[in-house]
């Protein structure tokens, strides 16, 4: 058992990491978290007018900045940008403050999954499948170091199946509980 008091959500987008979370949060009775909803909230910019405006740099010191602030609360599920953990702060930030799960899917899978996806801004590229198989390349080792558990969200059906794999998976390798301060 690996006691935490959180549940962070790591992986590339299109795996589920916002509607699983949802799900695992409601079957948890724990609040609810997404790191890029809350940006968007904060700074009251769509992330794709961050980009435009910041570039890609100002757009992840934002989500360092916040990424330090949220991991700090206790008892939540927060999903993270499919970026996050560019950052190694940000990793050491989740694994100590939290139990990681690496949401993952194929190529295959994000690209039926986004395939009506414009808002993205990493996505916005003549070949989709080059640009997905160049972001899992560059960082499924990063997600990987930082991960308590990994699980292929494509295959297990609907996102409400995957959180009940998760749920299940969760109960024997996960506690709540853990650092009573997290700052």
């Amino acid at each position: 058992m690996n006691p935490a008091p959180n549940l962070f959500l790591i992986g590339p987008m299109g795996a589920g990491k916002s509607t699983v979370g949802r799900h695992l949060a409601d079957f948890l009775r724990m609040p609810f978290v997404d790191l890029d909803h809350e940006i968007e909230e904060r700074t009251g910019a769509a992330i794709p007018l961050i980009f435009e405006l910041e570039q890609e740099a100002g757009f992840r010191r934002r989500e360092s900045m916040l990424l330090a602030e949220l991991t700090g609360r206790r008892g939540v599920v927060l999903a993270t940008g499919g970026g996050a953990v560019l950052d190694a702060d940000n990793r050491r930030l989740l694994r100590e403050r939290g139990y990681v799960i690496w949401l993952d899917a194929s190529v295959d899978a994000q690209l039926a999954r986004l395939a009506r996806d414009r808002r993205r801004p990493l996505l916005q590229a003549p070949d989709r499948r080059e640009r997905l198989e160049n972001l899992a390349a560059q960082r499924n080792a990063l997600y990987a170091e930082t991960a308590d558990l990994h699980l292929d969200s494509a295959g297990v059906g609907n996102s409400m199946h995957a959180a009940h794999d998760l749920l299940d998976l969760l109960e024997a390798r996960w506690q709540r509980g853990g650092v009573e301060d997290l700052t």
